[in-house]
């Protein structure tokens, strides 16, 4: 309020300034000028209100509305996004990793990087309704699946993605984040529960080992899809190498690939190549191992300054 009375009080001086100092210049009497500088005040004043008063009318035909929910939603003060923090923190550390790397790999290779960005945060939204049977969020040495049938764990983790879209709905999400919701598995095969499956039941059929969301439909979805799986099979590696990561970089992207989960994405061989180059080398670095940093010593021991000593010199 402040500032744009400022800008109505400088326009108008200026106004009449320039009306005034025009006139004289011309010739004018000092009457005249002085109507010109009136009058000169009020135009200028009279812009200047009009300026302001249509600027918040413009702004949203410039930038729309779709971006603005996205910049919303992209809060981390959203009540969706605080309960995903406090109620499943581990989820929620895997969407931050997730969307650095959609974001990145976004900006690359001409995507939508905020669009993208978002999706990652929302991705696993479903999640917080069974936080617990997700590996993530897993009290250490509790495993809920170690006591149930594979295929019983397997409807638990497909759950997560209609449950997301229950949640995305019911905190009103704009309708290219529910997409991604819904396609950031596509109809990929849980592996690890069907293979599990395979051992230990009789008859088992893939489908139902498979998620229902439908495969990406947008670059953006896909690169959630890529960033999604990349992040937690490198975050499972014990110690792993640089080379290590770029290996199971490319063995996630092709598996992708080959099951023909990108192909209504809209992503080209040279667009998953350069993905795989940046997730590679944005995992090397959110990995990257620390040094070893030497014992603390007690400032009582022999030898050494307490806080109010200069330090021996012995």
């Amino acid at each position: 309020m402040l500032a744009a009375a400022g800008v109505l009080v400088v326009s108008s001086v200026i106004g009449a300034g320039v009306a005034y100092l025009g006139d004289i210049v011309y010739g004018s009497g000092s009457e005249e000028a002085m109507n010109a500088a009136i009058w000169g005040a009020l135009g200028a004043f009279a812009a200047a209100l009009v300026g302001i008063t249509a600027l918040p009318f413009v702004r949203r035909l410039l930038i729309s509305r779709a971006d603005v929910r996205l910049v919303e939603a992209a809060s981390p003060v959203h009540p969706l996004l605080k309960r995903l923090m406090t109620e499943a923190p581990g989820t929620y550390t895997h969407s931050l990793a997730t969307a650095s790397l959609a974001e990145s790999a976004a900006e690359a290779i001409g995507a939508d990087p905020l669009l993208a960005r978002v999706g990652a945060y929302y991705h696993d939204v479903g999640k917080l309704k069974r936080p617990c049977y997700f590996f993530e969020n897993l009290a250490q040495g509790v495993n809920p699946h170690d006591s149930q049938k594979p295929s019983l764990s397997a409807l638990i983790i497909t759950a997560h993605v209609s449950d997301g879209m229950e949640l995305a709905e019911e905190y009103d999400l704009p309708a290219p984040v529910r997409d991604i919701i819904r396609e950031h598995h596509g109809t990929s095969l849980i592996r690890y529960f069907y293979h599990k499956a395979t051992t230990e039941e009789p008859q088992v059929y893939e489908a139902d080992f498979r998620y229902h969301g439908g495969r990406p439909t947008t670059r953006e979805a896909a690169l959630v899809m890529l960033a999604d799986s990349a992040e937690a099979a490198v975050r499972a590696l014990p110690s792993p190498t640089s080379e290590e990561v770029a290996q199971v970089v490319r063995a996630v992207v092709e598996d992708k690939v080959d099951d023909h989960q990108l192909e209504l994405s809209g992503l080209t061989e040279a667009d998953t190549a350069r993905i795989s180059e940046i997730f590679s080398r944005m995992l090397v670095g959110m990995l990257h191992a620390r040094c070893e940093y030497p014992r603390l010593l007690s400032t009582k021991e022999e030898g050494h300054a307490d806080q109010r000593r200069e330090p021996s010199r012995a």
